[in-house]
């Protein structure tokens, strides 16, 4: 059997974190590595506790949902609750990070950003990357990543 590739494996991970996602309008799924370790990973949705898109639909004001918080951010605030560094990871996504997630992804010292899928590419988002040096990298999963078939062999 074939091991899959790195950037698939995590790539993997996001789009199954992305299957907790409580929005209705899109799930995202985010998952932060350094040294091919997994340090942290988050979905789109409420704040614990709260009500969620799913129980009580979502809140938008200017067409954007303001009840959730973003994978990414969602991602990124796990390292700092539980005090994990974040200088010099990557992060991979199922899609590609809106403005603010883009803004706090350099903040946080990330150096590269592997997206799934193009979503909304905001032109200053990909310019406030290029010009902090953050890396951006489109990795789409493969389907049937996962062949459930070979895991007894």
């Amino acid at each position: 059997m074939e091991r899959i590739s790195w950037h698939q494996y995590f790539m993997a991970q996001s789009h199954l974190l992305a299957l907790r996602s409580t929005c209705t309008r899109l799930t995202v799924g985010a998952t932060i590595v350094r040294d091919k370790r997994i340090i942290a990973g988050g979905y789109n949705g409420s704040i614990a506790g709260s009500d969620h898109c799913i129980d009580e639909g979502c809140y938008v004001i200017d067409n954007h949902c303001v009840r959730t918080i973003h994978a990414e951010m969602n991602a990124l605030l796990q390292c700092a609750k539980f005090g994990v560094p974040t200088t010099g990871a990557e992060i991979y996504v199922t899609h590609f990070p809106c403005l603010q997630c883009c803004k706090a992804i350099i903040q946080a010292g990330i150096q590269k950003v592997y997206y799934a899928k193009d979503y909304k590419n905001h032109p200053y988002a990909i310019e406030l990357f290029e010009k902090a040096g953050v890396g951006m990298e489109q990795i789409e999963l493969e389907e049937k990543i996962i062949d459930l078939s070979n895991i007894n062999q």
